[in-house]
């Protein structure tokens, strides 16, 4: 499965064998399973090597195998893990594509960018225009569910599995139901909070086309209260057009105040395609 090395933090990945391909600069990912896969397959066909750097080794399945991707799993929870990985790597550009609510690591990447003098880029999500009608609503942190009238209300929460427990504690929802990534971490999370098997959906990302598996759980557990995060791109788009299709009531939770300037997809390709076009 794996072949070739990378010594960096982190559980060790490599897919494909870089070997067999032209010496090309490298470009540093930092992303999940939603942003990141379009991401890396369009930077690897421009030519670049791709280091991939993920929480999870199940993470990686989201991604195409191509020669020049690899990747780094694990959690970059010290400065100095991102220091030696900047050593390590000398990448052309560090690329942040983390979701927004990773105000954590997004700080992280800014900081030690900018002590080391490296360019680093940041993935802005397009974040969709808000449809008509009274049956979605925002707030701010999860403890504003508490003044949210929710009795009765079959609820899926769709907010991560390190949330379920505090989302639990706020809801007044007469069911709870929850979808949650396919991965050991996730479910022991989610049983720990409370949750029968028959509540869960384990899913992994990219399995179906997008919103087939959010369309068919609401139906299945007759949903009528979405719980979300407003993060845009796809993912809020998806479960905003199925509260209206479906009628359903959506709580999207708000995302940082501070949030970084970036650049979208396309500005972002053009930029390092111009960039390699020229090297």
């Amino acid at each position: 499965m794996a072949r070739g090395h990378i010594l960096m933090q982190g559980l060790e990945f490599h897919q494909g064998d870089s070997s067999t391909s032209a010496p090309a600069e490298t470009i540093w990912l930092v992303s999940g399973t939603g942003d990141g896969p379009p991401l890396a397959q369009a930077l690897v066909q421009q030519g670049w090597n791709v280091l991939v750097s993920v929480v999870s080794a199940s993470a990686t399945r989201a991604y195409r195998s191509h020669p020049n991707l690899r990747f780094q799993v694990g959690k970059l929870q010290e400065d100095e893990e991102v220091d030696q990985l900047l050593r390590t790597l000398r990448p052309r550009w560090v690329l942040d594509a983390s979701h927004p609510f990773a105000a954590v690591i997004s700080g992280r990447l800014q900081r030690r960018c900018q002590a080391l003098n490296h360019p680093l880029l940041r993935l802005q999500r397009e974040t969709p225009g808000l449809p008509g009608g009274n049956r979605i609503q925002s707030i701010q942190q999860l403890e504003d569910l508490d003044s949210i009238a929710l009795g009765g209300e079959r609820l899926l929460l769709a907010i991560g599995s390190r949330h379920l427990r505090a989302a639990l504690r706020h809801s007044s929802a007469s069911q709870h139901f929850a979808r949650i990534l396919d991965n050991p971490e996730s479910l022991r999370l989610a049983l720990a909070a409370g949750f029968e098997p028959q509540q869960l959906a384990c899913v992994r990302p990219g399995a179906l086309p997008e919103g087939a598996i959010e369309r068919a759980l609401c139906r299945r557990w007759g949903i009528s209260a979405v719980l979300c995060r407003q993060s845009g791109g796809l993912t809020q788009q998806i479960w905003q057009d199925l509260s209206q299709e479906l009628g359903l009531q959506l709580i999207q939770i708000r995302p940082p105040s501070e949030q970084l300037p970036g650049l979208t997809h396309e500005a972002i390709l053009r930029q390092v395609g111009a960039a390699r076009a020229q090297s």
